[in-house]
């Protein structure tokens, strides 16, 4: 969840309202003082630490100011945390959850605070190489687990719809990318044209992350094992391909928080390759291989370029959740230009 620091100005809320709302809705009666940090990660949703004498917790809202519709969804970020309880898939505990606008401004929920570690560098610079590998590991782990999900046992089968998923993905992020451009970006136009026409035939469904990536995730203190997944913001019911081939972004590009490690890939460094990786995905999923994956990778990097346009705009505008906001039109640009460098086989 990156660095702890103040409640921004144009984030900061009633924390008298907060405090009343807790007592009665998550600590059980008990009205001890808190303190609120804010942290720094986490381009979309404002995210911040709670802290009294005995207990830590985590609170995400909405950001303050007009909004991209259907964006910005802690409501749901809470349903599926709650339906994957008790499922293979470490998540954490919810503890409250408010749609009511008027306590502090939006809609929020309440979690636990795992104790574990977000590693921020997909280089994994402080680990062995060995640890590394088993980081990736585990990571890899948890993506198969969630797409071998029942939806329907767990309370999900109405949480999206089901089928045409790219198409309708291509749809939404064209949209999305449309509502927030500053500029033209000629490669993001061609490869909108290009995904359009070449959607794979393969119309499978599961539950969907839609972020999945290294520094979503808690780690364990001490071992590579996975304590919890989080920002469920983007989930919904997809195609599991979306998340498999978005996992893959960081061999293939620079991503907002750190290099890419395509170069870095191999046996000294721990780290696998793209190629291990899928495969690693399939050998846990049953699949044979996956065809078209150029197709799934060069969707997966013009949707990151329509969210980094659409946090670059919220930065003009001044209402997104990080201070590196406005960093992000160079990157939305970069990601259209590497999408389009797959589409072209290159």
């Amino acid at each position: 969840m990156g660095k702890l620091g103040p409640v921004r100005e144009a984030h900061r809320f009633d924390e008298a309202a907060l405090h009343a709302w807790l007592v009665e809705h998550v600590r059980g009666g008990d009205d001890t003082p808190f303190t609120v940090g804010q942290f720094d990660a986490g381009q979309s949703n404002p995210t911040f630490l709670l802290t009294w004498p005995d207990a830590r917790a985590v609170l995400r809202k909405k950001p303050p100011g007009e909004l991209l519709p259907k964006a910005h969804a802690v409501e749901r970020e809470a349903r599926v945390m709650m339906a994957l309880q008790d499922t293979a898939v470490p998540v954490p505990r919810v503890l409250g959850q408010c749609e009511d606008p008027s306590v502090i401004g939006t809609p929020f929920f309440v979690m636990e605070f795992l104790q574990g570690r977000i590693l921020f560098d997909a280089r994994l610079p402080e680990l062995s190489p060995d640890q590394r590998t088993a980081h990736f590991a585990s990571l890899v782990g948890v993506l198969a687990a969630l797409h071998t999900v029942d939806v329907d046992a767990v309370g999900l089968s109405d949480y999206g719809r089901r089928g045409n998923y790219f198409e309708r993905q291509i749809g939404t992020w064209t949209k999305q990318y449309r509502r927030a451009e500053t500029e033209r970006i000629e490669e993001m136009e061609q490869v909108m044209a290009w995904l359009a026409d070449h959607v794979p035939d393969d119309d499978s469904t599961t539950l969907v992350h839609g972020d999945f990536r290294i520094d979503n995730v808690v780690f364990h203190p001490d071992d590579a094992r996975v304590l919890g997944v989080l920002d469920w913001e983007l989930s919904t019911l997809g195609h599991p391909m979306a998340d498999l081939a978005y996992s893959c972004l960081p061999f293939l590009m620079d991503t907002p928080y750190h290099p890419a490690i395509g170069s870095l890939s191999g046996p000294e460094s721990g780290i696998p390759t793209m190629e291990e990786h899928v495969a690693a995905y399939c050998a846990l999923t049953g699949r044979d291989g996956i065809p078209d994956l150029p197709f799934y990778l060069s969707f997966s990097m013009f949707r990151i370029a329509a969210i980094l346009q659409g946090v670059y705009a919220r930065g003009i505008a001044g209402n997104a959740s990080s201070t590196r906001a406005l960093l992000m039109g160079a990157m939305a640009r970069k990601a259209a230009e590497g999408a389009w460098r797959i589409a072209q086989g290159r």
